[in-house]
C-alpha cells in the first residue's frame, strides 16, 4: 500500500502544496476552514486502496501552499482556477472534486464552471447554493447584540487577533463546539447559534472539552495548531471576505446548474443545515443539481463530516464513485 507522499506544484501563479496517494482515476479533495489537506486523512487511504489518485491540497492561504497578501486574490474564481490548475499539472483529463465546507462552494463551482474537466462532484456540509438575487451579506442576520460570525469575520485583522492568540485554545474549541458531540442547547441543535456577540468574540460562543472527542485526537490538534500557528488565520479568513465580491463575479452564470453526477452528505447536527433557508433548499437540492444521486444525513454527526464519520463517508464516497460511468 502506497503511502501519502507530498510535494509542491504551480498552479495558477501559485505553489501549491499537495497531499496524494494511490494511483487510478484522480479524485481531488478541497478541505474548509479552519483545516488543511490533513483532513481527508481517513479518506485519501480509503480512496487509495481502492484504486483511486486521491490528491489533498492544501488550499489558497492555508497550510504549505501560498498566501497571497491582497484581500481580492481569494475570490471563488481564484480558488476554482487553483483546482483547474492542480489538474492540469497531474495531467489529468477528467478528475472527480470532493469538497467540504468552504471546499464544498470551490467543488460546486469547479463542476459548474468546467464539466468538461470535473465529471463528478461530492459535496460534504455545504449544499450548492444557487446564485441569489441580493450580495449574500446583505442578507446575513444582525441585530444590537450580534452578528452572523462571516459578518464577524469581514474586518481584517479582528478574528485573527482573536484567533492567533493560542492557535491550540482556538482549534480545540473550534473543532470540538462545531462536532457533533457537544451538548446540545436548547434551541440551538448544533450547540452554536452562527451568531457572535459584539461584546465579545467568536470563541465566547464555543466550548473548551475537558477530554477530547474520539475522532480528535491530541496528535490530530497538533498537527493542525502548528499549521497555524506559523500561518495565522488570515489566508483562510480572506475566504470570507470575498462572499460579496465573488457573487458578483458569478452574475454571468445566475440559474445556471450543476450538470454532472454529484453525491451530498452532511450532518444532522452540522450548524450550515440550521442557516435561514437550508431547510428548502437541501430538500430541493436536484432541482439546481440535477444529476444529484442522493443526499445522506448523517444521524448525530456535526460540522466535520469526513473526521466525525470516516467510515460512513468513506463508504458513500466509494459507493458513488463506482456508480460513475468509466470506473
Amino acid at each position: 500500500m502506497s503511502e501519502v507522499k507530498h510535494r509542491t506544484i504551480e498552479t495558477n501563479g501559485l505553489r501549491m502544496h499537495i497531499a496524494e496517494q494511490g494511483e487510478g482515476p484522480l479524485v481531488i479533495l478541497c478541505h474548509g476552514f479552519p483545516e488543511s489537506w490533513y483532513s481527508w486523512r481517513h479518506q485519501m487511504r480509503a480512496l487509495a486502496e481502492a484504486g483511486f489518485r486521491a490528491v489533498a491540497p492544501d488550499m489558497r492561504g492555508y497550510g504549505q501552499t501560498e498566501a497571497p497578501a491582497e484581500i481580492e486574490k481569494y475570490t471563488l474564481l481564484h480558488l476554482t482556477g487553483d483546482i483547474v490548475g492542480l489538474a492540469d499539472a497531474l495531467g489529468a483529463k477528467t478528475a472527480v472534486i470532493v469538497g467540504h465546507d468552504w471546499g464544498a462552494p470551490v467543488a460546486w463551482h469547479c463542476a459548474l464552471l468546467r464539466p468538461d474537466l470535473f465529471r463528478a462532484v461530492i459535496g460534504l456540509s455545504v449544499p450548492f447554493i444557487p446564485r441569489r438575487p441580493n450580495p449574500p451579506t446583505s442578507t446575513m442576520p444582525q441585530d444590537e447584540a450580534s452578528l452572523f460570525y462571516q459578518l464577524y469575520f469581514q474586518t481584517p485583522g479582528v478574528a485573527e487577533a482573536e484567533f492567533s492568540r493560542d492557535p491550540r485554545a482556538t482549534l480545540r474549541r473550534v473543532l470540538y463546539s462545531g462536532s457533533g458531540d457537544i451538548p446540545r442547547r436548547s434551541g440551538s441543535p448544533s450547540g452554536l447559534s452562527g451568531m457572535v456577540p459584539r461584546d465579545g468574540g467568536f470563541l465566547t460562543r464555543t466550548k473548551d472539552p475537558e477530554v477530547l472527542p474520539a475522532w480528535l485526537s491530541e496528535a490530530d490538534l497538533d498537527f493542525y495548531a502548528a499549521e497555524f500557528a506559523r500561518t495565522g488565520f488570515r489566508g483562510g479568513l480572506n475566504w470570507y471576505r470575498n462572499i460579496d465580491r465573488s457573487w458578483e463575479l458569478l452574475a454571468p452564470f445566475a440559474g445556471a446548474k450543476v450538470s454532472v453526477p454529484a453525491l451530498y452528505i452532511t450532518g444532522e447536527r452540522d450548524l450550515v443545515v440550521q442557516f435561514r433557508g437550508m431547510d428548502r433548499l437541501i430538500p430541493n437540492l436536484k432541482l439546481f443539481v440535477p444529476q444529484l444521486r442522493e443526499t445522506i444525513m448523517l444521524p448525530g454527526c456535526g460540522h466535520w463530516t469526513q473526521q466525525e464519520r470516516p467510515a460512513e463517508v468513506n463508504a458513500a464516497m466509494l459507493e458513488f464513485l463506482r456508480g460513475l460511468p468509466g470506473v
